[in-house]
């Protein structure tokens, strides 16, 4: 088969392409920057240089493709208004190229725009969505476009992702090393995960099974954990025993808004905003994968020890740790 992937210079898109060249896939990636791209041309990937905006770049990425995944997205802006520009009017333009190349769709999107779960009931994509942040409104405008549009579609929506080449777990790895984990609130949030390399053979079965089309998955192992066990797996995996240190919302609230505030003064954006708050103060994170293995047969093969180890060796044998 023929894929485009965008964002397949990041995590995600990095593992999808893997996935893909075990398949035997021919890859075409969008790329921003050409002075990143040296990894996926070794690989044999076709790259096409242009951005989300570029409607030329666009059409050429997706001519002859038969599946177009999007990997790529904001995660952090100055405003709602950047975020919907990117995660809402760019996949409006790639979903464009894909309906002209006749190609399956595949978003991306995230958790976040369904909202929050209550404890012990996972969401499995037949619930109403109630994004508690302007990333994850900016998300579900996204796959409102997408569902709305004339490509065959498949929407996938990660938990927290961890893995080899993930930069935000390796905060908490770190941390970890010191004897230190830090949590949102008291550590009892539930949450589900997935790793990098399962996430992209769960994209890859969204990109090939008829089933899946018209469907929203929540691609994930189906362990359930507290954030406080989270902290403790890592320190397990680093071989120490970590003091989980809690963070309670007024204290979180308070830090959030002045990170934000900061970030804004110097016109950077972060991820660490007092719109996040709503997202890290909230009770649980979980999804329920058994639709997706229904449907398409995949099923994430790394538990959150397993998955775990497997990162803090790739992170040490990179010298990350």
């Amino acid at each position: 088969m023929k894929s485009l992937v965008t964002g397949g210079t990041g995590f995600v898109g990095g593992h999808l392409v893997d996935a893909l060249r075990r398949r035997g896939d021919v890859i075409t990636a969008l790329v921003r920057s050409p002075s990143r791209t040296a990894a996926l041309a070794d690989q044999g990937v076709r790259l096409v240089v242009g951005d989300l905006d570029d409607h030329e770049a666009l059409a050429r990425a997706a001519a002859g493709q038969d599946v177009v995944y999007h990997a790529a997205g904001l995660v952090a802006a100055r405003n709602e208004t950047e975020f919907l520009r990117a995660n809402r009017d760019g996949t409006a333009n790639l979903l464009h190229a894909a309906e002209a190349a006749g190609a399956r769709f595949v978003l991306v999107s995230s958790m976040a725009a369904a909202g929050p779960a209550r404890r012990g009931a996972p969401l499995d994509g037949s619930e109403p969505a109630h994004p508690v942040s302007a990333y994850g409104r900016s998300k579900l405008a996204g796959e409102a476009v997408v569902r709305a549009g004339a490509a065959p579609w498949v929407v996938v929506r990660p938990p927290m992702v961890y893995g080899p080449r993930d930069r935000e777990v390796l905060k908490v790895f770190r941390l970890a090393r010191l004897g230190i984990g830090a949590v949102f609130g008291d550590g009892r949030q539930e949450l589900t995960a997935v790793h990098g390399a399962d996430l992209a053979d769960a994209l890859v079965a969204a990109g090939t099974a008829t089933a899946a089309l018209g469907k929203t998955y929540y691609p994930c192992h189906p362990q359930i954990f507290t954030s406080s066990a989270f902290v403790a797996a890592v320190g397990r995996a680093v071989g120490r025993r970590v003091r989980t240190v809690p963070l309670p919302e007024t204290v979180g609230r308070a830090v959030l808004a002045l990170t934000g505030a900061a970030a804004r003064l110097r016109g950077h954006a972060t991820i660490l905003t007092a719109d996040k708050a709503d997202e890290f103060f909230q009770d649980a994170w979980t999804g329920d994968p058994y639709p997706l293995t229904r449907d398409t047969g995949w099923s994430a093969q790394l538990d959150l020890d397993a998955g775990l180890a497997d990162t803090c060796r790739w992170y040490r044998e990179r010298q990350w740790l």
